[in-house]
């Protein structure tokens, strides 16, 4: 199975900025059934663009842009391939005594991190009320409680697109019981976490099926926890699957902090606009896309009497 990837990121300012520094997470990762062919990524204005590999092992492309400019697109093009069903994210059968491997686990390096809070994945009175009303505790065996989570959040929010911003706290979701992928699976992560499951956030794409309950055209974000006999198994909150083939994996971290597509700064007292175009075919060459959706905006920072332009943070 191939898939041609096509996302492209505009920010739009309302005055001249410089000095734009930015940092990509977009390529998708190659590791067991997934492997990314290819991987172009393009500037508007120009960059020379670098590369590194961060702690997590997701492939990191960064740039400046020093001259003065009010636009920047970032295209960035892929081609995955699956080279087999993905049976090995099918998660093995476990027992109540798997939970002493569930404990031993949380000690290791691979997952520490993974059973703490994290920036978007704190203990709120709002999750403390959810979980007491799910009853969620020890009493099945891990990967049970793993699936029947996953499927008791995928029933109790409406997914609806523009719900909340790419900043939100999980409490808005809790709140108004409406959201995107990424705030299920933010919610999911800390459910898991409360039972010491380690759970980590993943972004990337999804080929959608025929009234799958996601946006057409948009980035996906899905959980993996960790089990015994299987590792990391992925699971999808959203369209309550498992993950498996139409998932394209680009980036794991403890939540969306650690893998945003887009992370950057700029000088300048610009407002700006940042929209999105992102199209996934079943095709070996990249599909065209036009349709951007608006994901962010934000307003110039007061004037200050510091001698260098205020700087601007910029999110996706």
């Amino acid at each position: 199975m191939h898939y041609a990837i096509r996302h492209i990121t505009k920010f739009t300012y309302d005055a001249p900025i410089r000095e734009s520094v930015m940092e990509i997470r977009m390529q998708p990762r190659t590791e067991l059934a997934q492997r990314c062919l290819r991987f172009d990524l393009a500037t508007q204005p120009r960059a020379h663009v670098s590369s590194y590999v961060d702690l997590m092992g997701n492939m990191v492309h960064h740039f400046d842009i020093p001259s003065e400019h009010t636009e920047l697109v970032v295209t960035a093009q892929a081609i995955v391939e699956f080279v087999n069903d993905n049976d090995l994210m099918t998660p093995a059968a476990t027992t109540l005594d798997a939970w002493h491997w569930v404990d031993e686990a949380g000690k290791t390096a691979d997952a520490w991190e993974m059973i703490r809070p994290s920036a978007f994945v704190r203990e709120t009175k709002l999750l403390h009320e959810f979980a007491d009303s799910l009853g969620i505790d020890r009493l099945k065996d891990p990967a049970a409680v793993v699936m029947g989570l996953s499927d008791a959040v995928h029933r109790s929010f409406e997914y609806k697109t523009a719900a909340t911003r790419v900043d939100s706290p999980i409490d808005e979701t809790l709140a108004s019981r409406q959201g995107v992928c990424q705030d299920f699976a933010h919610i999911l992560i800390g459910l898991l976490r409360r039972l010491g499951i380690p759970a980590r956030y993943v972004s990337g794409y999804l080929f959608h099926a025929k009234g799958e309950r996601a946006a057409e055209g948009a980035t996906h974000a899905w959980v993996e926890a960790w089990l015994p006999g299987s590792g990391w198994v992925g699971v999808d909150p959203t369209s309550n699957v498992l993950a498996g083939e139409r998932h394209v994996r680009v980036a794991i971290g403890r939540d969306y902090a650690d893998v945003a597509p887009t992370r950057g700064v700029y000088k300048g007292a610009a407002s700006g606009t940042l929209a999105v175009a992102v199209h996934v075919s079943r095709d070996d060459l990249p599909p065209a896309s036009t349709k951007f959706a608006p994901v962010l905006t934000w307003t110039a920072p007061p004037p200050t009497t510091a001698p260098l332009s205020d700087e601007q943070q910029q999110q996706q």
